[in-house]
């Protein structure tokens, strides 16, 4: 977008990794809703589409803001006139160097954690947001001790009754082969023969893409299909190696079958976790799928950075830092202007796109001087995925955030074929949850938007007997 903007500028991308992400296949689904797919791509293909970028593949080592200079980790110096930090978010494990606790958020981790799984007999995966939930679905021929903190899955996107509606896929015990995945995967010469330690992380990858695990392999040793034990309510508590594990004299639990009690365990696993709830599973390999933490390290130091709660660089309005020509966007930033009711962050793909975007729109106005309104995308929180192979649409306050104990929802579900939700408060529509093919999501995006109190309707705003998308075309 800056390229664009300023054709007789030099734009400088830094970046730590040889292949940049690309968005491919953009599809405006609808006012708000975007689809989209993201390709990695070697740097040359940006530099040869727009002759005034330049890819420096180093990763930053300072960034002296009073001097509006950025040094890199191969000892050079840039000074910028403007600069605009995306550098997105890292894993937020469970516990930090221990070799059997996989992180997951980029493509390297990802080809990490299928080289384990080829030999894994039991994985314990914690966390209970998109990558837990996908990670979970996709794999096979393993016993999978899934660990939430929550009562239901999926909490970052649905409440209990959409988790019950998508719990049977998990156990079903054949699926639909996965679609071939589009993205394709670039690799620097020689970077492969180095062999990464596994799970290392001490270079960020790029983060996943949206379909990320299509093109994997996932599956274990074992031959069944789907093996997947809920552990509700608990986080871990305590990850003990073998030896540690045998000292503690303790006993671990099989794979819990059916309803009666899981028994002793007699196999020996490399590494065992305890729960919050007193059980303990030996496993070969625990996933650590807990969110992302802003990767702010290298940019805080010596610079006086206003820093969100949530640890991202807060920034106003027009994607503006605190600091003077320093701007940021994407998961690294958190925005502290005061958002539309029906808005808000959320460290995803979608975001990201939209608030690189508009921040190189911001960056412009500002050095034309110019007045620029705030971006449409930040009206409502719009959001389209694929869990268990339904299409998930989420609008607004979808679980109901932040409108306390004052509102209602409205249920329609067939089972194995679609979930609708509906957040209303005094009347009107604040958010939506669609799994299916639901054909809803332009009507509840615009009634949503447009407030209209929709009283007078009740029960019959999502009566399947009603074509309600033609009563409010």
């Amino acid at each position: 977008k800056l390229a664009a903007e300023f054709p007789s500028e030099d734009i400088f991308l830094m970046t730590a990794s040889p292949v940049i992400k690309a968005v491919t296949n953009f599809k405006q689904v609808s006012k708000t809703l975007e689809e989209f797919d993201v390709e990695e791509q070697p740097s040359s293909l940006l530099e040869k589409r727009y002759p005034n970028i330049r890819v420096i593949q180093s990763g930053v080592k300072q960034l002296k803001s009073d001097e509006h200079k950025i040094y890199t980790e191969d000892g050079k110096e840039y000074i910028y006139e403007k600069l605009c930090l995306c550098a997105g978010a890292k894993p937020k494990l469970i516990v930090e160097g221990n070799p059997y606790v996989l992180g997951i958020r980029d493509t390297d981790s990802a080809q990490a954690f299928q080289k384990n799984l080829a030999q894994a007999e039991r994985i314990v995966v914690v966390g209970n947001g998109g990558i837990a939930l996908e990670l979970v679905y996709e794999i096979q021929g393993c016993e999978v001790i899934w660990a939430i903190k929550d009562k239901a899955i999926g909490n970052t996107f649905f409440d209990a009754g959409a988790a019950e509606f998508l719990l049977p896929k998990l156990t079903a015990e054949s699926q639909e082969t996965p679609i071939e995945c589009k993205r394709t995967k670039y690799t620097v010469e020689g970077s492969e023969e180095k062999g990464r330690p596994t799970g290392a992380s001490d270079t960020l990858g790029s983060a996943l893409g949206p379909d990320w695990h299509a093109g994997l392999h996932l599956k274990g040793t074992k031959e069944f299909s789907h093996k997947v034990h809920i552990e509700i309510l608990c986080e871990v508590k305590k990850i003990h190696l073998q030896k540690e594990f045998i000292q503690l004299q303790r006993t671990s639990l099989t794979f819990p079958k059916g309803e009666k009690n899981a028994e002793a365990d007699e196999v020996l696993w490399p590494v065992y976790v305890e729960l919050t709830n007193g059980k303990i599973y030996g496993c070969n390999f625990i996933v650590s799928a807990t969110g992302v933490v802003p990767n702010v390290e290298p940019f805080l130091d010596g610079n006086n950075f206003a820093v969100g709660e949530d640890g991202g660089l807060e920034v106003d309005k027009h994607m503006h830092t605190s600091l003077p020509d320093v701007y940021a966007a994407g998961d690294i930033c958190t925005a502290a202007w005061e958002p539309s009711p029906v808005w808000h962050q959320m460290r995803l793909w979608t975001q990201a796109r939209q608030m690189g975007w508009y921040a190189a729109k911001c960056m412009a106005a500002d050095a034309l001087g110019e007045p620029i309104d705030m971006d449409f995308s930040f009206e409502l929180f719009a959001h389209i995925t694929k869990f268990f192979n339904y299409k998930v649409v989420v609008l607004g306050k979808y679980n109901a955030q932040g409108l306390g104990l004052d509102h209602e929802l409205m249920l329609r579900c067939t089972k194995g074929h679609e979930y609708v939700k509906v957040v209303m408060q005094n009347g009107r529509m604040m958010g939506a949850v669609l799994i299916g093919e639901t054909a809803l999501e332009e009507t509840f995006e615009n009634l949503i938007l447009n407030q209209m109190d929709l009283s007078a309707y009740g029960e019959d705003l999502l009566n399947p007997d009603i074509d309600i998308e033609d009563y409010f075309d």
